[in-house]
């Protein structure tokens, strides 16, 4: 049978320790004289994905969801949630101990100015929160009468005694065939994008490792070395790195780059860049307060912005995008000799959505070249399907059957990142099912038939995707779209198509284009390909314009398709990208998965 070799079904934290756990940790705030501690699920460069030794959160309150924060005070304590993880975190954590709060509810911040107290001290690791999160917990502890403490280290890791160590992962060269150029052309173009600064901290690992070209595998799902970098101006850059991740090859190829550097190393040096008076720009959505501190504290001026290397990666060069067109080609054989599989299994009654999850990272490793999933693959049958961010495990696994599945997943293969959804529909649709799965596949036709003028950014594209929802009184609470990485991260920033991106789309961003529903309860339906934005060429036009190239090469469902909803130009889209799909993967298929991908990408 299939097994899976990058992502486990059972939970990693348990909530029969939190306790036990709370006890140790409120006896160690005694101890520092503290009142509280603010708990992130965060690591010290805000990475979505951690190392194990930074799962702080799960270890103490059992809830393993990527996104979150707990609060304990004396004799109260909470773990708060977004919309995504409301049903986990109550099954996840022991909630005599621990409050349960949705974000949209209250916030971290209402929440401690409830109930912080007088005169109390709360303590946080300044290594893990960003100033303007600083700044919203300082402002809401003033409000409460409190102190906000900033702490050098942190009371999880002094009672945490079997805390893994640090990750030591190899550090990989990522190819100049792969990467499109240099790594020293990247950092002389840094270097000319910093006005009004002497440098930048690069403090984004992802960015690290597309301006050094590096890989690595400190964390799970993507390719990256947990490192920092500073490029100042007219000066050889500094890289920070554990040097037992380097190796012959490695090694001298950095050291022509920059200047290597242990990480606890940085601390120092910032603050001598702070003696020496420099400014640096610090990145706002990754930099710590412990980071921006150190230089201002020594007298050196902190500019904590945007860090310009982000739009430089969105930008993908024709290397990465002839990587990305390699790599869809591979992913989106793996994905029809799946989907073919799935068709004939799922009549025995027996498949589960693990069995799914295994089926399909089993075929994408017999491609030869899978390095990792790109995330946690979403296998949701019927209601679980309408979980928008659903994790499956032993204990929620369903059997497939009559209904809709929804699975959304993706591979990080060298030459690029994939990421894509398909729903699928097993029996006969409903009325509902049918007029449900053909407004979300209207909404995707939209975008992806869009053509824009220069300067148009993703919420004014956003809406395109809802209209056929909106017509019918319905809408989804997710963004329509998120940029992905090249070989790195399958939610790479700035770009978004979101109702609050305001940053403009541009030539060689790749984006994801998946509009959805959900009925909860019932079925969920999402509908994703990736695309990238390139020019168009449309005749008398009399500004610039770009539109969008499908990377993607998989086949919808069509069965579940209410024809009388579709218009020409609709149908003649599914048409030509299902003739489209055939083309590319038929030649490496065997004959049974091309016969069934035939039928699958018929016209309607």
């Amino acid at each position: 049978m299939f097994e899976s070799r990058f992502q486990t079904f059972t939970e990693s934290a348990d909530p029969s320790h939190g306790k036990a756990r709370l006890s140790a940790l409120r006896k160690e705030l005694v101890h520092r004289k503290l009142d509280g501690f603010i708990v992130p699920r965060s690591d010290d460069q805000q990475n979505e994905y951690v190392p194990a030794c930074a799962e702080r959160l799960a270890w103490l309150t059992g809830f393993t969801g990527s996104a979150g924060t707990a609060i304990v005070l004396t004799k109260k304590a909470a773990v708060f949630v977004d919309g995504r993880y409301t049903l986990q975190v109550g099954e996840q954590i022991d909630v005599k101990i621990f409050a349960p709060v949705a974000i949209s509810d209250l916030s971290p911040e209402k929440w401690l100015e409830r109930h912080a107290g007088k005169k109390a001290r709360i303590g946080y690791d300044a290594a893990l929160h960003t100033r303007a999160q600083v700044k919203r917990l300082a402002a809401a502890v003033e409000r409460a009468g409190a102190e906000l403490v900033a702490l050098d280290s942190n009371p999880v890791d002094a009672v945490w005694a079997d805390r893994p160590a640090p990750p030591l992962a190899p550090i990989s060269l990522h190819p100049k065939k792969y990467a499109g150029e240099d790594a020293a052309k990247k950092i002389a173009r840094i270097e000319k994008a910093l006005e009004n600064v002497s440098g930048l901290l690069i403090s984004d690992p992802h960015a690290v490792a597309w301006a050094f070209n590096i890989r690595g595998s400190d964390v799970p799902h993507t390719p990256l070395p947990l490192s920092y970098a500073l490029i100042v101006k007219g000066r050889k850059p500094r890289l920070y790195l554990d040097a037992r991740k380097l190796n012959a090859k490695t090694r001298p190829v950095l050291e022509k780059l920059a200047t290597l550097r242990a990480p606890d190393q940085l601390q120092g040096d910032l603050k001598e860049a702070g003696e020496d008076g420099l400014s640096l720009r610090f990145d706002a959505a990754t930099a710590s307060e412990k980071l921006v501190a150190a230089l201002e504290n020594a007298g050196g001026v902190a500019d904590v912005g945007a860090d310009p290397i982000a739009l430089m990666k969105a930008r993908k060069n024709a290397a990465e995008l002839e990587g990305a067109r390699a790599a869809h080609l591979r992913d989106g054989v793996a994905m029809v000799r799946f989907l073919a599989w799935l068709s004939g299994a799922v009549p025995s009654g027996r498949i589960t959505e693990i069995d799914a999850v295994a089926a399909l990272e089993t075929f994408r490793r017999e491609t030869g070249a899978l390095k990792d999933i790109s995330f946690p693959t979403i296998s949701g049958a019927g209601p679980n399907g309408a979980i928008v961010h659903y994790r499956v495990t032993e204990r929620t696994d369903r059997k497939i059957g009559k209904g809709f599945f929804l699975i959304d997943s993706g591979a990080q293969y060298e030459v690029g990142t994939t990421d894509i959804t398909r729903t699928l529909c097993f029996g006969k649709a409903t009325a509902a099912m049918r007029d449900h799965y053909t407004r979300v596949l209207k909404g995707h036709i939209a975008i992806a038939r869009a053509s824009f003028p220069k300067g148009t950014n993703g919420a004014q594209l956003d809406a395109l995707a809802r209209v056929p929802l909106w017509e019918a009184g319905l809408d989804f609470d997710h963004g329509t779209g998120h940029g992905v990485g090249s070989y790195l991260s399958v939610h790479e920033g700035p770009q978004r198509i979101s109702k609050v991106s305001n940053v403009a789309l541009e030539p060689g961003m790749i984006l994801s284009n998946e509009p959805g529903f959900y009925k909860a309860g019932a079925y969920g339906i999402r509908l994703e390909n990736l695309v990238v934005v390139k020019e168009a060429s449309i005749k008398g036009a009399e500004r610039s314009m770009y539109d969008f190239e499908t990377l993607t090469l998989v086949p919808f469902e069509t069965s579940c398709l209410e024809r009388l909803l579709l218009n020409r130009f609709e149908v003649a889209w599914i048409n030509d990208y299902h003739a489209r799909v055939y083309a590319a993967l038929a030649p490496h298929l065997d004959r049974k998965t091309r016969l069934w991908l035939k039928e699958a990408t018929r016209k309607v």
